[in-house]
């Protein structure tokens, strides 16, 4: 079922704790609402207050960096189905903050196979991440949306693009770029995996940086991977997206 919705600047409004979660294809989107607020809470409102708060200015087609979840923003854990066991990697709040400071919409973009593989279902995804998103917004940082694939793969290649929503598919960063009103020539994608690289690829945007602080690349992967940035961590991703923004500036001509 596909979400219509409201515009792209009410979409990027509703993060933090109150962040929409969009579903691929073929799923239907979740609200996920504030901690500590009742059902019926207003997300538009809260997330106005905190968009605010936080100096946030919102516009079309502003560039973004693409975030995958395990392994770049939180630990590896082999399929991730509880709260109890999000953790945010050493330095990925900083990270985060530094690139929505600078200008960038920051958007999650994360392979889900353990709801395909019957390991979890959508509502315990939802409560993962409203962990994960309680985690960050304890360090003032916010998210402008996350978008998540159920499909479990059906074959072991990370190259190769079975549904378009599965990442190294784009399904996911051109949906995010319609709904947000981004502009995909100016973004990033980050992540630990070749599937990750070849999905920013795949959607036009102006580079990939490939974190070793998850599962890397396979022995047969390494001559492919060859053109994208490889870094340290996350926090050495936004020091490199800030370095080539100082070198050539978001603006167009």
């Amino acid at each position: 079922m596909r979400d219509e919705g409201p515009g792209p600047i009410l979409h990027a409004l509703r993060c933090a704790l109150g962040v929409r979660y969009f579903e691929t294809e073929h799923l239907t989107p979740i609200k996920v609402r504030p901690l500590g607020t009742a059902p019926e809470a207003d997300l538009t409102s809260s997330c106005n207050l905190n968009m605010t708060k936080y100096g946030v200015e919102i516009s079309d087609h502003r560039p973004a960096v693409f975030f995958d979840r395990d392994g770049t923003l939180i630990e590896q854990v082999p399929y991730l189905i509880r709260p109890d066991q999000v953790r945010l990697l050493p330095g990925a709040a900083d990270a985060v903050l530094t690139l929505r400071q600078a200008g960038y919409a920051c958007v999650i973009a994360t392979n889900q196979s353990a709801i395909g593989r019957g390991l979890m279902t959508e509502d315990d995804l939802q409560a993962v991440h409203r962990e994960m998103c309680g985690q960050f917004a304890e360090q003032n940082v916010v998210f402008d949306a996350i978008y998540h694939c159920p499909t479990a793969p059906t074959v072991p290649d990370r190259s190769m693009i079975k549904d378009w929503n599965r990442k190294p598919g784009p399904g996911m960063l051109l949906k995010a770029a319609k709904e947000l009103g981004l502009d995909l020539s100016r973004s990033w994608m980050i992540g630990d995996v070749l599937s990750d690289m070849l999905a920013g690829n795949n959607a036009g945007c102006h580079g990939a940086i490939l974190v070793e602080t998850g599962h890397g690349l396979r022995d047969d992967e390494f001559d492919v991977a060859q053109s994208f940035v490889k870094v340290e961590n996350v926090v050495a991703a936004a020091q490199w997206i800030l370095g080539e923004m100082r070198k050539y500036p978001m603006t167009k001509e």
